[in-house]
């Protein structure tokens, strides 16, 4: 054997001796995956089977000298199927798996934790997991967080719980789980959810301090719910207790009978002398014209509802004060319509908004408008006419423009084109059921880029111009789903009474005065706006266990403690050649929800990034793997 075999074969000895389990560490780590690959589905799966380790494939982590994999996140990837045996069981260094929101079922494997000694994070959240929990879940006792809500578990809570004195969270919620929970000894346990589950019994005193959420959708009894109490046993009724109960409850209904004889003597007695009056009177007054003027007295009738179930409501208001009288019209509408018109029309409630009510009115000539009737104004006559004269002078694309208005006394009326396909807000959280047509990429995008243009129109006007009320029902959709930005320039109108707490969700944090918003505070908004086209998540969301929840906070903790997908709308998941592009949505959005306005882009900014997005890509389309 000459010299440089030699070499090689002390080298390759010296390695062994050295680091005698990173080879079989990654080599088997590596297997375990494509077990796991050939058992399941989805986009998580398509990895580069040419790589000799598995480091380089998304969504897994290895440790800095690539010897093992440390940490496996597959959230919302639409895996599918049954997890095969021994799937995870050789990975002894893997410190995080997360599977959660993916379409798993079956139940798990009894080896499925067998010697992951080091794992301190699971997430086997939002799956179809069934059966009990297997055994040697309550052997690892590095673990610090178990998420296995909104699956099909079923059985008894282990009191092996107890075993994992690392333990901080445990949420358990929405399974099938039953029996009483134990009395598990954690110390260390902060977060802890078992609610909308089949438990009965007692809830332990060492949970008793837990929030009432957490045990809310069973039979469970004691603090912090209702006390248990001991029951007594009934006493039967003597035969002489009966029949005084069956005397009295004939005494009581005949009593009854004769008080109701005597009310319809009265009342018959005053209908009588009713009618008297209306006749002695009928020759006094004169017979009121067939219609009211709208001048005189007005009425704007809403009919609520439809069929045969409709309720009209009719909303009276002194329509004949000073000043100009009648609708004032912005443009070329081409509307050949009159006060009375208007005030005639039947009208379906749209909503009730920040500023007001508004309604669907149908007049009597086919024409279909939107209307605004506001309430809470507290500007003088001469500054509101001054400030719908700004307003409807606002002319662009993606704006829902003001054709007219009235103002008299208490009632004010602000007159739009109505848009059949309703609001943002309605598309996006409106239908959650199975007839609903999932909201695309490229149709998100082009509303966020749609809202922006108007947006950033707006500022274009002057430097102290803003909306000041951006949210997602304010986005009103065409049947091309064109976005197009109303209620602007209201918020200066109202006053006190109209509540900021409607737009909580979206205000800026500098915001002090609703009336006062700056246009940093309208990219903020925005910024919200984006996020929830993005997450598909309300800004006024409530996740459980979590009181006056944040999006743009939320979405950051996400992004900080897990994988940037987790925050993305399941929706959205399937879209797999704008990854990128939904990621420089995500980023834009966090930079316009800064917490100090000089940290935000412009409108312009915005647009101009948005438009790159809607830009079609020069490469060549990514082709899965069979």
């Amino acid at each position: 054997m000459d010299r440089l075999s030699i070499r090689h074969l002390l080298l390759l000895m010296t390695t062994v001796l050295l680091f005698p389990s990173a080879v079989p560490d990654i080599v088997s780590d590596r297997a375990a995956l494509l077990a796991l690959r050939s058992a399941v589905g989805g986009r998580v799966l398509l990895w580069n089977l040419s790589s000799p380790t598995p480091c380089a494939w998304s969504g897994v982590n290895c440790s800095p000298d690539n010897s093992s994999v440390v940490e496996l996140h597959f959230p919302g990837m639409g895996l599918s199927g049954e997890l095969p045996p021994k799937t995870f069981s050789n990975m002894t260094n893997l410190q995080t798996l997360s599977l959660r929101y993916n379409a798993l079922s079956g139940p798990l494997p009894p080896d499925l934790f067998t010697s992951l000694t080091s794992l301190r994070n699971l997430y086997l959240q939002h799956n179809f997991f069934t059966g009990e929990l297997p055994q040697t879940l309550f052997s690892l006792t590095s673990l610090v967080r178990v998420n296995l809500a909104e699956n099909n578990f079923s059985g008894p809570i282990s009191p092996g719980f107890s075993n994992l004195t690392r333990l901080g969270t445990l949420y358990l919620q929405s399974n099938h789980f039953s029996g009483p929970i134990p009395d598990l000894d954690l110390p260390t346990l902060v977060q802890f959810d078992v609610s909308n589950n089949n438990l009965t019994g007692s809830i332990p005193k060492g949970l008793s301090e837990k929030p009432k959420t957490s045990f809310l959708g069973n039979s469970l009894c004691g603090d912090p719910l209702n006390s248990c109490g001991n029951a007594k046993p009934k006493k039967k009724l003597s035969g002489g207790a009966i029949a005084g109960i069956i005397i009295g409850c004939v005494i009581a209904f005949f009593v009854i009978l004769l008080l109701l004889f005597c009310l319809c003597r009265v009342l018959a007695r005053k209908r009588s002398r009713s009618k008297d009056e209306q006749v002695a009177n009928v020759k006094e007054v004169e017979a009121p014209p067939p219609h009211k003027s709208a001048e005189s007295g007005g009425l704007f009738a809403a009919t609520i509802g439809g069929g045969a179930k409709e309720k009209e409501v009719v909303v009276e208001g002194d329509l004949s004060g000073g000043g100009k009288k009648g609708l004032v019209f912005f443009g070329k509408t081409g509307w050949n319509i009159e006060l009375e018109d208007l005030l005639r029309a039947s009208a379906e409630v749209l909503g009730k908004g920040t500023f007001g009510t508004a309604y669907k009115a149908v007049l009597e000539t086919g024409l279909v408008v939107a209307v605004k009737r506001l309430r809470d104004v507290t500007m003088p006559e001469k500054e509101f006419r001054k400030k719908m004269e700004e307003i409807g002078s606002m002319d662009h694309n993606n704006l829902v423009p003001l054709r007219a208005y009235y103002y008299n006394g208490e009632e004010k009326l602000l007159v739009y084109e109505y848009l059949p396909m309703g609001s943002l807000s309605a598309l996006l959280h409106g239908n959650k059921g199975a007839s609903r047509t999932p909201l695309n990429w490229e149709t998100r995008v082009a509303i966020a880029l749609g809202a922006a243009k108007g947006v950033s129109y707006l500022h274009t006007q002057g430097s102290t111009i803003s909306h000041g009320n951006i949210k997602s029902s304010n986005i009103l959709l065409t049947k091309s789903y064109e976005a197009r930005v109303s209620d602007f320039g209201l918020a200066q109108l109202t006053g006190p009474a109209a509540t900021p707490n409607r737009v909580a969700g979206y205000r800026a944090p500098e915001v002090t005065d609703p009336h006062r918003v700056s246009q940093k505070a309208d990219v903020y908004s925005f910024g919200v706006l984006l996020l929830e086209l993005l997450t598909g998540k309300a800004p006024t969301h409530t996740l459980v266990n979590e009181e006056g929840f944040d999006l743009p906070r939320w979405v950051q903790s996400v992004v900080r403690e897990e994988w940037t997908a987790e925050v993305f709308d399941l929706e959205l998941l399937r879209y797999q050649n704008v990854e990128e592009d939904m990621v420089q949505l995500l980023q834009l959005a966090v930079d316009c929800t800064a917490q100090y306005p000089d940290k935000r882009p412009s409108m312009d900014d915005v647009v101009v990034k948005i438009e790159e997005l809607c830009r079609p890509s020069d490469g060549v389309d990514v082709v899965e793997e069979s």
